[in-house]
């Protein structure tokens, strides 16, 4: 009896799953090859840029152990509730909704040690028992690497129209974004390209540009895999002071260069995935 009990809860959860991906028009994710090269940065303005289009937004913190997506975001303090069986999103915007493990953790300090069977099944249910609606783009965070979350959430969602690899130029940082390229292509999900990130750095004293982990890495491997190069972002304190008060850097910082960088690039992903699907 609890067996097929058990099999009717996995269908309804199957068929809830299909029915959220119906109504999800574009999927993005963002992953990286190491940790620490400003990936949830990148994917956190990604989609506050998308709802600054006027686009219905959802974007999954597909960090388990590191969810940093809602503090980026200002919103900490915030916790997931159900409605009945359906798990409402927390709404960052009119237009943006958000889901994290961070919501569902009540001692910031404590470390979610699960292994990989528990990671799969929650990130299950933040695709298909998140009342995410009708939305235009959503954006998957991925942890570093290649392991059980990527694996999971390009299975799940099957259909992936489009990956970003999100890199710094120093050789170690770009030997394992090339792995995440051939990651994504394994699993036939196209990628947009790669992004540079800590590209240089202008001193705010004497304006001299300095290259801390050099520059240049990321676009030499995007013309070596064969895939696009989509831009650089600076080195700014001022994009770590934003992230640090939970204010995107696109919105609140609107003249640096960083943001002028991030809304072009806004525009090219959207214009790459129209332009596949036309």
């Amino acid at each position: 009896m609890a067996d097929q009990s058990r099999t009717e809860e996995m269908r309804e959860q199957e068929e809830r799953l299909k029915s959220n991906l119906s109504r999800i028009k574009n999927t993005v994710i963002v992953l990286s090859g190491k940790g620490g090269v400003g990936k949830t940065t990148f994917a956190v303005n990604l989609a506050y840029g998308l709802s600054e289009n006027h686009y219905k937004v959802g974007l999954i913190d597909a960090d388990i152990h590191g969810p940093n997506t809602a503090k980026m975001l200002g919103i900490e303090d915030e916790k997931l509730f159900s409605n009945g069986k359906m798990i409402e999103p927390i709404k960052v915007l009119e237009n943006m909704k958000v889901v994290s493990m961070a919501f569902l953790n009540p001692d910031r300090d404590q470390p979610v040690i699960w292994r990989g069977p528990l990671k799969m099944a929650v990130l299950k249910q933040f695709l298909s028992d998140v009342q995410w609606g009708d939305i235009d783009y959503l954006v998957v965070d991925l942890p570093p690497g290649t392991g059980d979350e990527p694996l999971s959430v390009c299975q799940l969602i099957k259909n992936v129209d489009g990956a970003i690899v999100v890199t710094t130029p120093q050789d170690v940082a770009i030997l394992d974004s090339r792995k995440s390229v051939m990651f994504t292509r394994q699993l036939n999900v196209p990628v947009l390209g790669i992004v540079e990130n800590m590209s240089g750095f202008v001193c705010p004293h004497c304006g001299e540009h300095i290259d801390l982990f050099g520059t240049g890495g990321g676009e030499k491997a995007a013309l070596e895999m064969g895939v696009p190069f989509l831009g650089r972002f600076p080195i700014d304190p001022e994009l770590v002071k934003s992230g640090d008060r939970g204010k995107p850097f696109i919105q609140f910082n609107k003249e640096s260069e960083s943001a002028r960088a991030m809304n072009a690039l806004v525009e090219r992903i959207v214009q790459e995935i129209e332009k596949a699907k036309s």
